[in-house]
Order: C-alpha cells, then sequence, then structure tokens
C-alpha cells in the first residue's frame, strides 16, 4: 500500500514554529509552577468553550496588530471590526436631498442624529459609489442580534456614496457600553484591575474598486472613555466633535482609502 503523501503549508509551519518558539520563551520567563501553569491552560479552555476567544483576541491584540501595520501609512487608521458585525444587512436607498436613514424601529429611543462623512483616497480623489456599511448600539447599549430584543438589523445598513463621496445619515447618538465581562475575559479584567468599558462610537466599513478595505470607527470628543478604552481601539484620527443643535445632535468626519 503506497503512503499517503502530505502537503505541508509553509506558511501555517512557519508560524507555528515561531508561536512554539515564543511561547516556550514565555513560559521559561514567566517562571511558572505546576499549579499556575494548571491554572492558566484551565482558563484558557474556558475561554474557548464559553466562546470569548474571539471578544479576548479584539481587546488585546487586534489593535496591536493594527497599530502595528498601519501607523506609518496614509489614509485613516483601521480600528477593530469588533463581535458585533453581521453579514446581510439591508441596503438602504438613497433620496434626493435626504439623508440615509439608518434600519430602526418607528419608536426608536434615543438622540436623534446626523452623521455626514466623505470618501476619498490617498491622492485626494473623491471616490463615487463607495460602499459603506454601518453598524452601531441602541439607546440601551445593546446591538442587535447580540443580547438584544430588537429586530436582527437594527441600526444597521449599507449604502453608497453620491458622485462627490458623500454621504449623510439619519440615526440615534450611540453609547458608551461594557464589554461582556462575566466570563473568562472579565475574570482577566478583574485580574488585571481594567474596567471593561468602550467610549460611545460608530462602526464603518468600506469598500471601493482598486482600494484596500477599511474598516473603522468613529468616536467622540469629551467622551469619559476615550483614554482607558479597553480595547485600545480610539486613534486621534477617528475622533469628532458631537454638536448639540437643539432639536438634534450633528458630527462629521472624513475617511481616506488606501490603493491596492
Amino acid at each position: 500500500m503506497s503512503k499517503k503523501v502530505v502537503q505541508t503549508n509553509a506558511r501555517v509551519e512557519e508560524v507555528y514554529n515561531l508561536f512554539v518558539k515564543h511561547m516556550k520563551s514565555f513560559l521559561e520567563e514567566a517562571d511558572l509552577n505546576h499549579e499556575e501553569y494548571t491554572n492558566f491552560v484551565m482558563w484558557a479552555d474556558r475561554l474557548g468553550r464559553e466562546g470569548e476567544l474571539p471578544l479576548f483576541a479584539d481587546v488585546f491584540f487586534e489593535s496591536h496588530v493594527l497599530r502595528a501595520m498601519y501607523t506609518d501609512k496614509p489614509g485613516t487608521q483601521p480600528s477593530l471590526l469588533g463581535p458585533y458585525f453581521i453579514e446581510g444587512s439591508p441596503l438602504i436607498e438613497s433620496q434626493a436631498g435626504k439623508p440615509i436613514e439608518l434600519t430602526q424601529r418607528p419608536d426608536e429611543a434615543g438622540e436623534l442624529f446626523y452623521f455626514k462623512g466623505n470618501v476619498s483616497n490617498v491622492d485626494g480623489e473623491p471616490l463615487e459609489n463607495a460602499k459603506v456599511e454601518m453598524w452601531q448600539n441602541d439607546a440601551s447599549g445593546k446591538y442587535s442580534a447580540f443580547d438584544s430584543d430588537a429586530p436582527r438589523y437594527n441600526l444597521r445598513g449599507h449604502f453608497y456614496t453620491d458622485e462627490n463621496g458623500d454621504f449623510e445619515v439619519k440615526t440615534i447618538v450611540p453609547l458608551p457600553y461594557s464589554i461582556p465581562d462575566q466570563g473568562p475575559t472579565g475574570e482577566f479584567l478583574d485580574y488585571m484591575g481594567q474596567h471593561p468599558m468602550r467610549p460611545a462610537h460608530l462602526h464603518f466599513k468600506f469598500d471601493a474598486e482598486g482600494h484596500e478595505t477599511l474598516i473603522t470607527q468613529v468616536f467622540f470628543e469629551g467622551d469619559e472613555w476615550l483614554e482607558s478604552d479597553v480595547a485600545d481601539g480610539v486613534r486621534l484620527d477617528l475622533l469628532t466633535t458631537l454638536e448639540d443643535k437643539g432639536t438634534h445632535k450633528e458630527s462629521s468626519l472624513n475617511f481616506v482609502m488606501r490603493k491596492e
């Protein structure tokens, strides 16, 4: 019987060898005793079993990776995709002279809010018909489809920029919120003496032909959690001013995409 030939993936092998190498160095430097090592393994097992590995990676690793990749590059800085993105949000058609209204309930609670944006590239060219995916939390601090009684696509949607790369959205002001903190991730935060709060923000995902996909967030000046965001997702060029217009709030920000 002929022996089955297994073809290796050089990149997987390279990354695995690096992981083992640095994990061994970590264990040697940490000088764990056997009880500490066993507790670490059991905690990591619970992290996986309770479905919190993506959450933990978002909070403690993704921002570091993004900073390393993009800090010195032109264009808008990316931020976390986060665990609350879902596929299949509805297309919201634009109407001449009217802002796009993000999908919401007829009696949606929260402060009325208009957000304006512009999408261009690093050469200063406006990006017409760029796809904009947007999602946010509601007045209870919850995201639809995640521990919320709102319809699945509430405060979610996608739309396209106009001929000047502009868009305007009618929605509500998002709120600061706590990441899930009753499981192993929250336990780890307690050990570190760190709070679980994120500042209020909007999520955006931009796609335009010939350009890198841009996934980012928008934050608001004056938020009490900006400097201590548990996910370290705040960037200076993602800050905007939330202006009080009496009957509603307004803010705006420009987004610059990188060419592929």
